[in-house]
Order: structure tokens, then sequence, then C-alpha cells
């Protein structure tokens, strides 16, 4: 079966918020956050709790877990087989914050604005 491809939203400036996120983890965490992606890459849609949880207008969080330290890396799917991760943060609470949920949802306006475009 073909694999997902996975990309990063990219801001109008260059910056990609999900790629500087992880890349700004403790090398552990990032250690963990990138074999969850490759879990994600192989099972797409398909990829279910504990690694992934529906966060409900298409939005989804991709979860990693190091002692204590709890990251989401937030993603949405595009048509063939793309996984556009948008967003991420470091987990302090019970619930994913919902200001987190709507900078994903917006970031995801956008690019399906500028895919639109072309």
């Amino acid at each position: 079966m073909d694999k997902f491809k996975i990309v990063y939203f990219e801001l109008d400036d260059g910056d990609m918020p999900a790629r500087d996120f992880i890349h700004s983890l403790e090398i552990k965490m990032r250690a963990k956050v990138y074999q969850e992606l490759d879990i994600l890459e192989e099972y797409g849609n398909r990829l279910r709790e504990p690694y992934s949880k529906d966060l409900g207008d298409g939005i989804f969080e991709l979860r990693a877990k190091v002692g204590s330290n709890i990251t989401r890396t937030l993603y949405f799917f595009y048509i063939d087989k793309t996984i556009v991760l948008t967003n991420g943060f470091t987990k302090k609470t019970v619930k994913t914050p919902p200001a987190e949920i709507q900078r994903a949802k917006k970031y995801r306006d956008i690019y399906l604005e500028r895919r639109r475009k072309k």
C-alpha cells in the first residue's frame, strides 16, 4: 500500500510552525515525534489512539509522550494521501487548548485557499 506524504504548512514569511515546533523539542522528544510521524505516514487516516486523535472538523492530533512530557502536533488530510502538519504544542492541560485547534483550522483554511488559486 502507498504511504501517505507528510508536508508542513508554510506561512507567507516562510516559517513552518509545526516543523519549527518539532525542531525546538529536546532530542528524545524530537525522536519520539519523528517515530510517530513515520507511523502516521504508514497508516494515515487508519491511525487511531493512542497515536492519533480526531479533534473534530477534520483536525487531528499526533500524540507523543516521553516520561511526563507530552506533545501534540496538529494536522489535517488533503487530497492524494497528503497529510499537512499545521502546528504543535507541549501539553500542560487535560484538554487540547481551543486556541491551538483554532490555529490549525486557520492554517488549514489558508492552505486550502492557496490550493484553489493554483
